[in-house]
């Protein structure tokens, strides 16, 4: 196929993360540097047309419960769990040995009330029934110190709305959440980023003002006129909602931050209700005193040891990009998850979308990830989103090709992950559910044991990542980073197998015939080969 032209090539650039400066060449005023910009634009591979295709079978018509298997709460602080259940409506559900704090809607399958007060592990059987059939699945609850037992798994508003992200909007989020049935297959947070509070200084009514009322409580601004009512409406639909912070004065859009206010602030969002935190860096620089690794961790340290204290639980994750290896000592901080590398909507890379760079760079922390500690890439651009790296932020369908979407989907599953979207909920199409919604990849992700995905094999054309599961067996997948389709192999050996494997095809949800020492696929472009490996007998 012909090259793009100029100026749709560089749009395409800057749509993907890629190349802000090969942009000023064709009029779009992001960088500087028109002649080597156009060179690049000039070399770079034309980009094959990719009609959208569906791997991922529709879900059975009979119940099929999904998601994670195993929840952390503190003593006595309320556990809000929306049971993730595909099948046909109406269904019934009912929960054996369910504590009694806990209580259960058996039409809605939502789990709501305060967790026991001892300590120790509570295995509930979930049993869910519809006309169809019926079906039931262990989910351990363990009452203790440790939150995020497997990655969180929502939504986030940022690459899609950015400064004008409304309470409305939120709200449409999680209802959106409910009806496409992406809660069904386990996603629950519902999460504001920056620019709810007050943006001091700013001429706008609905976003300027004081930041705070007379006692030095945080005020959002007009575009969130009842805070808590909204949290309670995301928690009534049995989702979970977070919030976005900075330890400096100002957030990264200029809007106040939590300087000086922690305590205050973290009561606030008790008090509010939200069970998530994004606590990001930004303005803090300005105040922190230095680069060592004490004052890298001082904000950090400062928060947790906050939440801690409040009657509330929150997942805290660490927002400050791999500062200090931050991936060594977030979890000692009180992190429960923390950014590795920079956003990926303004990577830039010169030959793969940013996707593939930020994973790739993610993959190598994979021996500090654990349950309760994972390593966070930042969030999954696909579907409509509002680029970042453009003047023109209004949401838009993704430049990646269909195969760059299912890749970037089975690299952030198997690093266990934080699966967050950050798409218009509004306007989801069977293409990006597609991609989201699949429970046998999802499983991946969200497997019990809580390990990272291996780097197996990494070179130019080939990137290979290998997981263990808690069954035993090893969750496998070959990433082409050729221009071309092609075949490509792994063997036993370098996945540490021996003898006949068991061989499941997790995108096509589909048993392939059983292999005695590698597993070979022919591979599209950009593409990826996910399968699930188990000891055949």
């Amino acid at each position: 196929m012909p090259n793009p032209n100029r100026r749709q090539f560089a749009r395409r650039l800057v749509l993907a993360g890629l190349g802000g400066a090969a942009c000023a060449s064709y009029g779009l005023g992001l960088a500087r540097g028109a002649e080597s910009s156009a060179a690049s634009a000039e070399a770079a591979p034309s980009i094959p047309k990719e009609e959208p295709f569906l791997l991922t079978p529709k879900p059975p018509a009979e119940p099929r419960i999904n998601g994670p298997k195993v929840a952390g709460v503190r003593p006595g602080h309320e556990f809000i769990f929306r049971i993730p259940c595909t099948g046909e409506r109406p269904m019934q559900f009912a929960a054996d040995n369910l504590p009694k704090s806990i209580a259960l809607d058996p039409i809605q399958g939502i789990l709501r009330g305060p967790a026991p007060q001892q300590r120790g592990e509570y295995v509930v059987t979930l049993r869910a029934a519809n006309r169809r059939g019926k079906t039931s699945r262990n989910l351990k609850i363990v009452v203790g110190d440790m939150l995020a037992l497997t990655p969180p798994m929502g939504w986030n508003d940022w690459y899609c709305w950015y400064d004008k992200i409304t309470e409305q909007l939120m709200r449409q989020a999680a209802d959106a959440m409910v009806k496409s049935g992406m809660a069904d297959f386990g996603y629950q947070y519902v999460n504001i980023d920056d620019c709810w509070m007050v943006k001091p200084g700013d001429p706008d009514p609905m976003i300027g003002g004081e930041p705070r009322d007379a006692q030095g409580r945080i005020l959002p601004n007009k575009r969130f006129p009842d805070i808590k009512g909204m949290v309670d409406y995301i928690h009534s639909l049995g989702l979970r909602a977070g919030l976005y912070t900075s330890p400096g004065p100002l957030t990264c859009a200029r809007f106040e931050g939590s300087y000086k206010h922690e305590e205050q602030d973290a009561r606030q969002f008790a008090e509010w209700g939200f069970d998530f935190l994004k606590y990001d860096w930004c303005s803090y620089q300005q105040v922190a005193g230095g680069s060592d690794l004490e004052s890298l961790q001082l904000p950090y340290k400062r928060m947790s040891n906050i939440l801690q204290k409040l009657d509330r639980d929150f997942v805290f994750n660490l927002c400050q990009y791999g500062r200090g290896d931050v991936w060594k000592w977030g979890a000692e901080v009180g992190g429960h998850c923390w950014r590795t590398t920079g956003d990926v909507g303004l990577e830039k890379d010169a030959r793969l979308p940013g996707f593939y760079s930020v994973g790739m760079k993610n993959a190598e922390h994979w021996e500090y990830a654990r349950p309760g500690a994972w390593n966070d890439p930042d969030y999954i651009l696909i579907g409509i989103v509002g680029p970042t790296r453009s003047k023109d932020r209004t949401p838009r369908p993704t430049p990646l090709t269909p195969h760059e979407q299912y890749s970037y989907m089975a690299m952030w599953s198997l690093m266990a992950a934080p699966l967050f979207f950050s798409g218009d909920m509004n306007r989801l199409d069977e293409f990006t559910l597609n991609v989201l919604c699949n429970a046998e990849v999802i499983e991946v992700n969200q497997d019990p044991l809580g390990k990272q995905a291996r780097i197996v094999r990494k070179t130019d054309d080939d990137f290979v990542l290998a997981k263990p599961l808690e069954d035993g067996s090893l969750a496998v997948g070959l990433f082409n980073l050729a221009e071309t389709a092609r075949q490509m192999t792994v063997s036993w050996n370098e996945l540490g197998l021996s003898g006949r494997q068991r061989v499941r095809d997790l995108w096509r949800q589909k048993d392939l015939d059983a292999a005695a020492d590698q597993f070979s696929a022919k591979v599209n472009r950009h593409g990826v080969a996910m399968v699930r490996l188990w000891r055949a007998p």
